[in-house]
């Protein structure tokens, strides 16, 4: 009976050691991809951390102008982080990123989406400047405010000699 458990003790404690192994050794492979922000607008820079990437490596998608360089970030074991910038034409909806570290790579599906941008025009102004209608408003404004200021000086200037 005493062999038994001892068999099961040493058993279990080979399998939590074997099943302990690989996580040690994904650490050295590109882990947890986080982009932030995680929903951006066409033109706009997008921030990359790898886990897992020691010294460094690329970040692409669909979505960038051109691969982002990951830096490692100092004081951070193994991690390493870089700045893409969207193309301006890039399509609205969600973009992997594929990361290469260390010869290895890791792709994380809809890592961030792409919003429409609202393109600006000139409105309902067709002409440069204030017209002269605006002059005469703003005009008009100007001399009620000081005829208006000037007759409350009057009545408050009147009112102390009572």
């Amino acid at each position: 009976m005493r062999n038994t458990r001892a068999l099961a003790v040493a058993g279990a404690a080979v399998a939590a050691l074997g099943l302990s192994a690989p996580a040690a050794v994904a650490w050295d492979t590109p882990s947890n991809i986080v982009a932030l922000p995680s929903v951006i607008a066409r033109g706009g820079q997008l921030t990359i951390t790898v886990d897992g990437c020691r010294h460094g490596g690329t970040a692409t998608s669909n979505a960038f102008t051109m691969p982002a360089r990951l830096s490692p970030i100092s004081g951070a074991k193994e991690t390493a982080r870089g700045t893409a910038t969207i193309r301006n034409d890039a399509r609205p909806g969600p973009y992997d990123i594929t990361v290469r570290c260390d010869s290895r790579s890791l792709t994380k599906p809809h890592a961030f989406t792409v919003i429409g941008g609202v393109r600006g025009g000139v409105g309902g102004s067709s002409t440069t400047g204030a017209t002269p209608t605006d002059m005469a408003i703003g005009g008009g404004l100007v001399a009620a405010a000081v005829i208006g200021g000037g007759v409350f000086w009057m009545r408050r200037r009147a009112e102390r000699r009572v």
